[in-house]
């Protein structure tokens, strides 16, 4: 794992607030809800990605099968 990582989500994060703020101030919540759903899934892929990796990992290092 890379401390990248942890700042690129942070930055679909901002993204994402901001959209959701600037959708909001124009009375679009529907879509503002829609904005941050979809920001959740694409950061929940990412995660689940990584911890699928550290599972992978864990089984390598103790030769698990």
């Amino acid at each position: 794992m890379d401390i990248s990582v942890i700042f690129k989500i942070a930055a679909v994060g901002i993204i994402i607030t901001v959209v959701c703020q600037v959708l909001k101030k124009s009375d679009r919540d529907d879509i503002a809800t829609l904005v941050s759903l979809v920001g959740l899934v694409i950061v929940l892929t990412v995660v689940i990605g990584m911890v699928g990796d550290l599972f992978e990992e864990i089984r390598r290092i103790f030769e698990l099968y």
